[in-house]
């Protein structure tokens, strides 16, 4: 009788790429859960975001890095940079992501990694949709003199195009090993975590700027309730900005900002937990955040 197990494919797949790429988008679509946030704005993703999936005989364990920051400004860029770096120590397949729409930066440091790397190399191009074929496969002939050994897929994170097929690309390159976490896991990740990601992805969207990039939200208080309706999630949460006059801007005029904010952060958050949900915003400021070690740590950027 053959072991089941040892047929067993699992392994890490580190999703790398630059900035506002589609990294978080393409995850999600492999996943076939919300994990990332996802707005048409770079530098969305700040943290190491880990989406699990799994069938009968694979497990795939997928980190969303935050984009490459070449030339980082603050020490939380220099965390996000850490976050991609300790993605190369445990990967057993890469996913370098390429936004077809942008022009190509052979001398990338991602690029530069990978072309040393032993590891299996998949380049994913991304937004086949809005290109023509021609340019693609000019790409692609180029990326065989680069990575001669990598598998190149085209896809389209958005519409999910050919994700399936990079999904099988994926699974041929995985080694046999061990189911590393429960089946029905999606992520190492707490509900709390991604409540936060939820409404700094409200306020990507709604506020124009500086405003979003000075902002960072801690969840305070994360409660199960009962209430005449059922059960109820109470939550509060905390908006880190710079200066008073973000403070300002979040709240708006009569508290309008914020009350906007909270109304569409609740919409997103009721769906994500499939819970009724309390949210109680506040606003805090604090100078210089992004430098600051304590509440790099605070907020989860450093160990």
């Amino acid at each position: 009788m053959v072991n089941e197990e040892s047929k067993h494919k699992s392994g890490f797949v580190s999703i790398l790429g630059e900035p506002n790429v589609g990294k978080s988008t393409l995850m999600n679509a492999l996943v076939g859960e919300r994990m990332s946030i996802i707005t048409r704005k770079p530098q969305t993703t700040r943290h190491r975001i880990v989406g699990i999936l799994s069938g009968d005989d694979f497990q795939i364990v997928f980190s969303d890095t935050p984009g490459y920051v070449i030339d980082p400004a603050y020490k939380m860029h220099e965390s996000m940079n850490r976050f991609v770096h300790q993605s190369y120590d445990d990967a057993d397949v890469f996913l370098y992501v390429l936004d077809l729409t942008k022009p190509f930066q052979e001398d990338h440091p991602i690029l530069e990694k990978l072309r040393g790397s032993q590891v299996p190399v998949v380049v994913v191009l991304n937004k086949k949709d809005l290109v023509e074929e021609s340019t693609t496969q000019q790409l692609r002939d180029h990326l065989k003199t680069i990575l001669p050994s990598a598998t190149v897929c085209m896809i389209s994170a958005l519409h999910q195009t050919n994700t399936q097929e990079l999904l099988e690309a994926i699974h041929q390159l995985l080694p046999l090993g061990p189911v590393y976490y429960p089946k029905d896991q999606l992520t190492d990740r707490p509900e709390r975590f991604f409540v936060s990601e939820i409404i700094r992805e409200q306020i990507l969207e709604l506020y124009h700027d500086e405003i979003p990039y000075s902002v960072e939200v801690a969840v305070e208080s994360f409660k199960e309730d009962e209430s005449r309706k059922g059960p109820l999630i109470r939550i509060r949460a905390l908006i880190f900005v710079m200066r008073k006059s973000q403070k300002a801007i979040i709240i708006g005029k009569g508290g309008s900002a914020i009350k906007e904010l909270g109304i569409r952060s609740r919409k997103e958050i009721e769906t994500f937990l499939d819970s009724h949900t309390f949210l109680e915003l506040h606003v805090k400021v604090k100078e210089n955040w992004r430098d600051d070690e304590r509440l790099l740590k605070h907020f989860g950027y450093k160990k």
